[in-house]
């Protein structure tokens, strides 16, 4: 590709751009689809936690219906909405489960309140009883001074290979740009808006 940038390169740039100008509570908010056990799609936001490998990181219950759905299919998709800089970018890619000693790390940087959290709750449950519920996790915030990892919480990695990023134009003339990864490189097309 000549005279464009790299797509990791970009989303780091437009990334990095709209956590400088925005004052929302959680700037990494990512709405993650999956492909649903029942071949209904499912949609819902998550918390991006960095690129690795040039790959885009999540964290979260690993026996949740997302975790469930992806090892049932690993194709997946993010879509990011930035408010601040009007920029959309959008990808899918393949997602495949962090090691453990990278889920550690995501665990250990938690708030205790979190970490309890995960690991009374089955996220997605239903449940009969809230307030029994949330007593339970109090209670594990005051008596456990370090709350271990359960085994299924942990993250996935999701291998991109197609990204394509979108600047909205008060002429609805938007500005798209699509990557695909084929054959080992990042090819470019300019698509209509």
């Amino acid at each position: 590709m000549s005279k464009t940038k790299q797509p990791i390169s970009l989303f780091s740039e437009w990334f990095q751009k709209e956590l400088n100008l925005t004052k929302v509570q959680i700037p990494t908010a990512v709405c993650l689809s999956t492909i649903g056990i029942d071949n209904f799609p499912n949609a819902r936001f998550v918390s991006f936690k960095e690129i690795i490998n040039d790959s885009f990181i999540l964290t979260g219950s690993l026996n949740s219906r997302k975790g469930i759905e992806i090892k049932n299919n690993d194709k997946v998709a993010l879509t990011f909405w930035w408010t601040k800089t009007e920029r959309q970018i959008r990808i899918q890619g393949i997602a495949t489960e962090i090691n453990k000693q990278l889920a550690n790390k995501y665990f250990s940087e938690r708030s205790k309140k979190s970490k309890a959290v995960s690991s009374i709750c089955e996220q997605g449950k239903e449940i009969d009883n809230m307030e029994r519920l949330e007593k339970q996790i109090l209670r594990k915030v005051a008596e456990d001074k370090n709350i271990p990892r359960p085994k299924n919480w942990g993250g996935v990695s999701i291998k991109p290979l197609r990204i394509e990023f979108m600047e909205f134009k008060k002429t609805r003339f938007h500005d798209r740009k699509l990557f695909e990864f084929d054959n080992g490189e990042w090819n470019m097309k300019q698509i209509q808006p």
